[in-house]
């Protein structure tokens, strides 16, 4: 047993929710699986102050010297272990490690505070979905083992993983859309009037998506690629508080620039630079739409096309003189109606 009368790690370190995100997703472009827990007292226990904690694991998992961690090198989990260390981090290398003895080749994985003391939020890769979700649960074992001080061996967890990655896995998202759609409003109205305006220029049966900044956070984008994305803005309602936070929700909504193909365009409201240049990062091309007329010098320096209202009207600009995409509807947020107005021109013209 451990030498301090800590509580009992079986009580305390709990998983609260248990995922896969297989599509590209808000901490990487590859499918990972995604812990929610809660630690209780283990809060403030860490490797260092349980006992053999460290030698325990190191003992039933030899390759966690391999672990590079944030010191950069190998070793620097162990140190790390040594050092002290809390249990989702700990969870966290424990999965990937588990993998890796079943020849995965894993190594991505991220420990972030939750929204509340002693929670957290444990990401990390995997080759094989269903081995991937029971790594989860298997290291969470693993874990409450080491600290109470009966861990011995691994070696029943490994045959048990390896015989599930010998199991279909779940297929990949390989599905390719016209045009993904997220943000915090609008999204239902601006796929509504983009859908109508695609069917009158003669494109029926477009595959058109919205996709909520919710399940982005839960499962990633559902579709593998996409010639155009539309991200209405960055003001959330559907996440938890801390995914509200400005940089947390441009990162949420701009991850559907990653999808869309190389060149393709990305639609952005004026004056969100931030969200610009996110898609620009992407090697996306990008338009930029406002409910208004005022739309700055900055935003058209960067923009291939401009929507916008002036006098009761929706009116778009590329390079030649402004052209008019019809009057603004009193029975509609102006917004998804300026979007949609610049996504279906976008179609039209200029994506590839």
């Amino acid at each position: 047993m451990t030498d301090h009368p800590f509580p009992d790690p079986a009580g305390e370190i709990c998983i609260a929710t248990l995922h896969a995100a297989r599509g590209i997703n808000f901490w990487s472009r590859r499918p990972v699986i995604r812990m929610d827990m809660s630690v209780g007292a283990y809060d403030d226990i860490s490797s260092a102050d349980a006992g053999d904690t460290t030698d325990r694991l190191v003992r039933a998992m030899p390759g966690l010297h391999e672990h590079h961690c944030s010191i950069g090198a190998p070793g620097g989990f162990v140190t790390r272990l040594r050092r002290g260390t809390y249990a989702p981090h700990i969870i966290e290398h424990v999965a990937l490690e588990l993998q890796s003895m079943i020849g995965h080749d894993v190594g991505y994985g991220r420990t972030r505070g939750g929204g509340a003391p002693g929670e957290y939020t444990v990401v990390f890769e995997h080759q094989h979905e269903h081995v991937g979700l029971r790594a989860a649960a298997l290291s969470l074992g693993v874990v409450q083992q080491a600290f109470a001080g009966t861990l011995d061996s691994v070696a029943p967890l490994v045959t048990e993983l390896a015989m599930l990655a010998g199991t279909n896995d779940t297929p990949a998202i390989d599905q390719r859309v016209l045009c993904g759609i997220t943000g915090g409003s609008g999204r239902a109205e601006t796929r509504q009037h983009l859908i109508e305006r695609l069917a009158t220029a003669g494109i029926s049966n477009a595959l058109v998506i919205d996709v909520s900044p919710a399940d982005l956070l839960q499962a990633g984008i559902p579709y593998s690629r996409s010639e155009v994305a539309v991200v209405l803005d960055a003001e959330l309602t559907d996440v938890p508080q801390r995914y509200r936070a400005a940089d947390h929700a441009r990162r949420l909504v701009g991850i559907l620039a990653d999808a869309v193909q190389r060149d393709g365009v990305v639609i952005c409201p004026a004056k969100d630079w931030e969200l610009q240049d996110y898609a620009r990062d992407q090697d996306c091309r990008v338009a930029i739409f406002a409910s208004d007329d005022d739309v700055t010098t900055r935003d058209q320096k960067v923009a291939m096309a401009v929507g916008r209202v002036r006098d009761g009207q929706i009116v778009l600009q590329n390079c030649g003189d402004p052209i008019s995409a019809g009057l603004v509807r009193d029975d509609s947020p102006v917004a998804p109606q300026v979007a949609a107005a610049l996504t279906e021109y976008i179609i039209r013209n200029h994506a590839e």
